[in-house]
């Protein structure tokens, strides 16, 4: 009886379990990538805000302290974003007939917040608490990136567990002391393998077993 299939069927059948295994493992690690892409996480995109306010010019060219606008992120879970009557301080006297700021004048002759858009907007699901993180020697930089350099204010990490995991497992790698928190382009006065590990003795961070227990951030 002659043969149904030729004899090189067979090494067609297995380059096509080749090629199928290759294909399964180039969408897995595609879906890696897509996953940790600025796309999905929406990290380096500017948002759209009432005013387009610089960080850049408040921070980096004036030195406006990060505590001036967001005071209350040494005792609360939330750092605050200012009320109007914080920028017409300076407003009702520097550009103050500027078209540009019309809608901040507005909000405050009108008794009326702006509509600002949250750029670190990390699900229901995850507790965070600014304070606790200061208290720690955890700075701003650290999360929110060199601010002083934004024109527009953006989110400069992916804000995804992976993320979080890396300074909870290792904190000494990223606490500095707490009179630099807020100090854009922070430079320990010593090495960080040595000065790090001290901060988080002296600051009496948790070990990582605990920093890394998923109560912590889930609530």
């Amino acid at each position: 009886m002659s043969q149904v299939f030729p004899k090189s069927a067979n090494a067609w059948s297995r380059a096509s379990l080749v090629g199928l295994i290759f294909l399964i493992v180039a969408l897995g690690w595609l879906l890696l990538v897509l996953q940790r892409s600025d796309f999905v996480t929406t990290a380096n995109a500017f948002r759209q805000q009432p005013v387009q306010f610089s960080h850049q010019h408040h921070v980096g060219g004036i030195g406006i302290d990060c505590r001036y606008c967001h005071s209350s992120v040494e005792v609360s879970a939330s750092a605050g974003i200012p009320p109007t009557k914080t920028c017409i301080n300076c407003h009702s006297q520097i550009w103050n007939t500027s078209p540009y700021l019309e809608p901040v004048r507005a909000s405050f002759r009108d008794d009326k917040p702006l509509q600002w858009v949250r750029v670190h907007d990390l699900p229901d699901f995850v507790y965070f608490n600014h304070s606790i993180h200061v208290k720690q020697g955890v700075g701003c930089e650290t999360c929110h990136g060199r601010v002083d350099r934004m024109p527009l204010m953006l989110q400069s990490a992916s804000l995804q567990m992976e993320w979080c995991l890396d300074c909870h497992r290792a904190p000494e790698k990223f606490v500095r002391p707490r009179d630099q928190i807020v100090t854009m382009g922070y430079q320990p006065a010593e090495p960080q393998g040595v000065l790090g590990p001290r901060l988080v003795r002296e600051y009496g961070i948790a070990d990582v077993n605990h920093m890394t227990s998923c109560s912590v951030c889930h609530r």
